[in-house]
C-alpha cells in the first residue's frame, strides 16, 4: 500500500495502458468508463483496501463490488497489478475459454466478489455483504462502484434505502460521475440531478470530489472511515475516457474498443 501521489499516478497510468492493450486485442469492450474509473480503483486497491493477494477469500478483507460490470478491464488490470490475477491472461480478454469475460465472473477470476453486469444489482449485493459483515462482527469495508447512468435503475434506490435503514456505516458507494452513458449524456437520457441531494435524502453521508485528484479521493475514503450509523456516498466527478485525449468526453467510446492504430496513439499518450 502507498499514499504517495506520484506512485499512485504511475499505477493508474499502468492500469490505463493495460485497459487499452486488452481492449485493442479483444476488438470489443468498454474503454470510456474503464478509463474514467482508473484513479478511483487505483486508490482503493493500492492505498486503502485490506486484502490478501494469496488468499482472495480472506474473511477479514475489505471488498470491492464493480456494479458497473462493463468496466471489467479496469478491475482486471487492478487485480493483475495487485498480484491476484496472472498478467499472462491480459491479452485473452473476451476470448473463448478465457476467465476474463466482458463482465467479471466470480467463479473464474480470483478477487472478483460478485458477477456483475446487470446494472443496478451490484449495490444490492454490496448491501448484503455489508449486512453480513455486521452480523458476523467483521470489521471490514464494502466499496461499491456504480456508473452514473446506472443510477437511473430503480433497484439502486431500493438498495440505498435498505443501506440507510440498516445503518450500514461499513458501506461506501462511489459513483463514477462521467455524465455519459451508451445513449448519450445522462442528463439527456434521464436526468439525475440533483444527484448528491438524492443520496443525502436517502440517508447517506455525501462527499463530492474530483475523481481524478488522488488527494481528494484519499481524503474522502479516509472520511468515510469516520462515518457512524449511516452509509457513505462519494460522488466522484470524472471524465469519460480520461487519459486518452481523443476518447475524453466522447460518448462513442462508451462501448467501442480502440483500433490497433488508435491503441498505438493512446499508448503513446499514456507514456
Amino acid at each position: 500500500m502507498t499514499r504517495d501521489i506520484e506512485e499512485l499516478t504511475a499505477i493508474a497510468r499502468k492500469l490505463r495502458r493495460a485497459i487499452i492493450e486488452m481492449l485493442a486485442e479483444a476488438g470489443s469492450g468498454h474503454p470510456g468508463g474503464s478509463l474514467s474509473a482508473a484513479d478511483l480503483v487505483t486508490a482503493l486497491y493500492f492505498a486503502k483496501m485490506r486484502y490478501a493477494p494469496k488468499d482472495p477469500r480472506w474473511r477479514e478483507r475489505d471488498k470491492f463490488v464493480l456494479s458497473k460490470g462493463h468496466a471489467a478491464p479496469v478491475l482486471y488490470a487492478a487485480l493483475m497489478e495487485a498480484g491476484m490475477l496472472d498478467p499472462a491472461l491480459k491479452m485473452t480478454l473476451r476470448k473463448i475459454g478465457s476467465p476474463l469475460q466482458g463482465h467479471p465472473d466470480m467463479h473464474k477470476v480470483p478477487g472478483v466478489e460478485i458477477s456483475t453486469g446487470s446494472l443496478g444489482q451490484g449495490i444490492s449485493v454490496a448491501v448484503g455483504l455489508a449486512l453480513a459483515d455486521k452480523l458476523d462482527k467483521i470489521n471490514a469495508k464494502i466499496y461499491c462502484l456504480t456508473g452514473d447512468g446506472e443510477c437511473q435503475e430503480g433497484q439502486v434506490w431500493e438498495a440505498a434505502m435498505a443501506a440507510a435503514h440498516y445503518k450500514l456505516d461499513n458501506l461506501v458507494v462511489i459513483t463514477d460521475r462521467n455524465r455519459l452513458q451508451i445513449d448519450g449524456g445522462t442528463e439527456d437520457v434521464m436526468g439525475l440531478e440533483p444527484l448528491a441531494a438524492k443520496w443525502r435524502a436517502f440517508g447517506f453521508e455525501v462527499i463530492e470530489i474530483d475523481g481524478h485528484n488522488f488527494e481528494q479521493i484519499l481524503a474522502a475514503l479516509d472520511k468515510a472511515d469516520d462515518s457512524k450509523g449511516r452509509p457513505v456516498y462519494i460522488l466522484a466527478n470524472t471524465i469519460k475516457g480520461r487519459g486518452v485525449s481523443f476518447m475524453e468526453n466522447k460518448v462513442n467510446y462508451h462501448g467501442v474498443a480502440p483500433t490497433r492504430a488508435e491503441a498505438v496513439k493512446a499508448l503513446a499518450e499514456l507514456g
